[in-house]
């Protein structure tokens, strides 16, 4: 019901409004059926049906119609002739109407009121010709006048009409009746106003042709008031200029006695004039005002980000100069953001300072960005690692230098995390190559060594000493003492074969249980090779003691000897043969078999000594 209400006393106030325009417009044309230099009904039943829905356009179109109808009659116009014209308006009206409703459905959004100057400019030539064309042929018929002077009163009389009325009244409808006094400009506005009054009212009772005059204050209320400015400064000029000129004052008041069609031209041509120069400008204005609260609020928002986000983000100039600094730094580094301000290279770890300016360059030179990471010096004085993302921030001046934004965060738990990982890794690496009882390289090792040596041997360079030792009759001690005491024994062993092998710079391994091998190779001799056998020999030919036990033991050695190209099974299986003969010549002792190919060799694989 309030829904309902509202709607009537909608239709009501345009319905009073458009009878109003329609009189004002037929009183001011000087003689009933005359038409005035601007016809108000048009524009403002334009304006009421761009903000309303258009499912209730026929319902105020009809009432729109018959208030038009009724303003014309009561200024002294023809029913019949009211009716035709105001169905002619009626075209004119709906056409403006649709077109820009068509291409921009939300007129109060500030985003489209460039396009709408365009689209409203075009729609409202085309309509307003529609429109002329048929009130022309209509009065030439009817009333003998001349077509073309018909057409170019009428036309010029609505097209001011849409552009000031219609304006105006979309300029009330949008911001109220703050336009009229903006708060806090409200005597800025009303000063305004009352100079392009003044300014009008002087040149249109002057007799002198100086009309031109009204343009500079009609500016600048343009300028300071935007869209209310012009609406409202024109509208003062249109009503002053049509109510002194009808009565016989300024400069166009002769020509409207002697020639009254061209009297309307002149000032329609004159109020145009005002419009042409101004509406362009406020349009431009108004697009500038919302770009630059765009940027405004774009650069607030990214600060309010910047301000209160964790990372650390800071702006520099090429030469590494801080130029901004979030407050992040405060927590991060200990710094206030002041103090970090400027060129505090000193900060930075020694080690990274030169990866940085590098990266800075990269920046610059190809605009995209860079990571990497750098150690800052917090103020107690440990450094902080930080993983910073840098880019250049666009400008639109070539010439004028970018500027790098970097955006860091604490990374130095990571980096602990990481060195952590790195070190179990390494170690994981070399647990996976050596026996966990004895720490001596373990059989994987040995592969990676072996094939090394063979790779160099079949190079033609060095020779390859092979030994297979086990432990004589080292059964008995884990049965007669425990594995305790077994394993101390093979420690023990482990040790003496260790030094002898560090001697020799070779490499002592632990196959698994008593067996042991020792990998020489290099520019060794097979005297050599026999000389560190006796010196093995010699080291496990004493005592090993495990707690209050003394054990003598001794072991047997095979030696597979190779002073030219050799392959790996080859090699292995003469060792092996070369322990088994041993321990049949009675233990404790050594044997050497130089090691031979079984088969032709193949080309030696590319392996890095």
């Amino acid at each position: 019901m309030q829904e309902r209400r509202s709607a009537s006393a909608d239709l009501a106030l345009v319905a009073v409004l458009v009878a109003a325009g329609a009189w004002l417009s037929n009183t001011w044309g000087g003689r009933p059926g005359d038409l005035s230099a601007v016809w108000i009904s048009g524009g403002i039943l334009c304006a009421w049906l761009l903000l309303r829905p258009s499912a209730s356009w026929v319902a105020y179109c009809v009432v729109g119609g018959i208030a038009d109808i009724a303003g014309q009659w009561a200024a002294g116009t023809a029913i019949p002739m009211a009716i035709a014209l105001s169905i002619c308006q009626g075209i004119e009206v709906v056409g403006v109407a649709y077109f820009i409703r068509r291409e921009i459905p939300n007129i109060r959004d500030p985003r489209h009121w460039i396009h709408l100057g365009g689209v409203a400019t075009v729609s409202t030539l085309l309509a307003c010709a529609v429109s002329g064309l048929l009130v022309a042929a209509l009065a030439h018929h009817v009333m003998k006048a001349d077509f073309g002077v018909a057409f170019a009163t009428w036309y010029g009389a609505h097209v001011l009409g849409m552009v000031i009325v219609g304006t105006a009244t979309l300029v009330l409808h949008v911001e109220g009746l703050r336009a009229l006094a903006p708060r806090g400009r409200r005597t800025r506005f009303a000063v305004s106003m009352g100079l392009i009054a003044s300014v009008g009212l002087a040149v249109f009772t002057h007799p002198y042709p100086v009309l031109f005059l009204t343009y500079p204050p009609l500016l600048l209320g343009a300028f300071r008031h935007r869209f209310a400015g012009v609406a409202i400064g024109v509208t003062l000029l249109a009503v002053i200029g049509i109510a002194l000129t009808t009565t016989g004052h300024g400069p166009l008041a002769g020509i409207s006695t002697s020639q009254p069609a061209v009297g309307i031209v002149l000032l329609q041509l004159y109020l145009a004039g005002g419009c042409l120069l101004t509406i362009p400008v406020v349009l431009a204005m108004a697009e500038r005002d919302r770009l630059t609260a765009r940027v405004r609020d774009s650069e607030q928002r990214y600060r309010l980000l910047a301000d209160f986000s964790g990372d650390l983000v800071v702006r520099l100039n090429q030469s590494g100069e801080r130029t901004y600094v979030s407050p992040s730094a405060r927590e991060m580094l200990g710094w206030s953001p002041e103090e970090m301000l400027g060129s505090r290279w000193h900060l930075m770890h020694p080690d990274d300072r030169e990866g940085q300016r590098r990266a800075m360059e990269e920046v610059v030179v190809s605009g995209l960005p860079q990571t990497h990471r750098f150690r800052i010096r917090h103020r107690d004085g440990q450094y902080i690692w930080v993983e910073g993302v840098m880019r250049s921030v666009p400008g639109g001046d070539p010439s004028v230098p970018v500027d790098l934004i970097l955006s860091g965060r604490d990374i130095s738990k990571r980096v602990a995390a990481e060195r952590a990982l790195e070190k179990s890794r390494l170690e994981l690496e070399r647990l996976s190559l050596v026996d966990a009882l004895t720490g001596l390289a373990n059989r994987r090792q040995l592969e990676r060594r072996l094939a090394l040596a063979i790779a160099r041997l079949n190079r033609g360079r060095g020779a390859i000493a092979l030994f297979f030792l086990d432990l004589d009759h080292f059964k008995e001690v884990n049965d007669t003492h425990g594995h305790a005491a077994g394993d101390g024994v093979i420690r023990c062993f482990a040790d003496r074969l260790q030094a002898v092998a560090n001697e020799e710079k070779g490499l002592a391994v632990r196959l698994g249980g008593d067996e042991f091998v020792i990998l020489l190779d290099g520019n060794i001799t097979a005297a050599a090779v026999e000389d560190v056998a006796r010196r093995i020999l010699a080291s496990v030919d004493a005592p090993m003691y495990f707690g209050e036990i003394s054990l003598m033991l001794t072991t047997s050695i095979g030696i597979a000897f190779a002073p030219s190209p050799v392959g790996e099974d080859d090699l292995l299986a003469t060792a092996d043969e070369a322990l088994y003969k041993a321990k049949q010549q009675g233990r404790n002792r050594f044997h050497l078999t130089m090691a031979r190919a079984s088969r032709p060799q193949q080309s030696a694989p590319n392996v890095s000594a």
